[in-house]
């Protein structure tokens, strides 16, 4: 395993202990908000970082549904926050949802995005740092878990963006191949 892999199972392994933490220590929102986040990041890893998968229609329906599940969750935790009054987190699952929202045209629009590629880039640019602004304002209020989690989450986003511009620009190349 090269250390680019070793990187991102130590990143999924931190990821997964700070979702244990918050299911256990944490509101009913951050809860369902880290597994469920979790689990989107894996589809991502699935889908970007390991080729063409899956294999099957029927595969593909189930992970569809998984992903649907995770995001309803998401949402759910999000009206939670608000509801709570956790502004913070209300902001920071806003924000993330753009991020994934503007993954997903990346990977499944390539074409649409590179035509609007100045657009696409300053987006993700603000969003970032929106994303990174939150950190040490966690950090200021002695939450410093929410802090290095948010860190966390930044670096894990980092490495996915990786796979997805390795994904689209492939993608990209392989249906210049096919119309040759």
């Amino acid at each position: 395993m090269n250390g680019y892999r070793w990187f991102k199972t130590a990143i999924f392994a931190l990821l997964a202990c700070n979702a244990a933490i918050f299911s256990f220590t944490g509101t009913s929102a951050e809860a369902l908000d880290a597994g469920a986040w979790l689990i989107l990041l894996a589809l991502f890893e699935l889908e970007t970082g390991h080729g063409p998968w899956p294999g099957t229609t029927r595969a593909a329906t189930v992970l569809h549904a998984v992903r649907l599940a995770a995001a309803a969750a998401i949402v759910t935790a999000a009206v939670g926050y608000v509801y709570q009054e956790q502004w913070l987190d209300a902001l920071n699952t806003g924000l993330w949802i753009a991020v994934v929202a503007l993954l997903e045209l990346e990977v499944r629009y390539p074409d649409a995005v590179t035509r609007r590629r100045t657009a696409c880039t300053a987006l993700a640019v603000m969003l970032y740092a929106g994303l990174a602004a939150l950190v040490p304002v966690w950090a200021w209020r002695g939450e410093w878990f929410d802090a290095y989690d948010a860190t966390l989450w930044l670096v894990a986003f980092a490495t996915i963006e990786i796979n997805v511009l390795r994904f689209a620009s492939g993608k990209r190349l392989a249906e210049l191949g096919d119309k040759a």
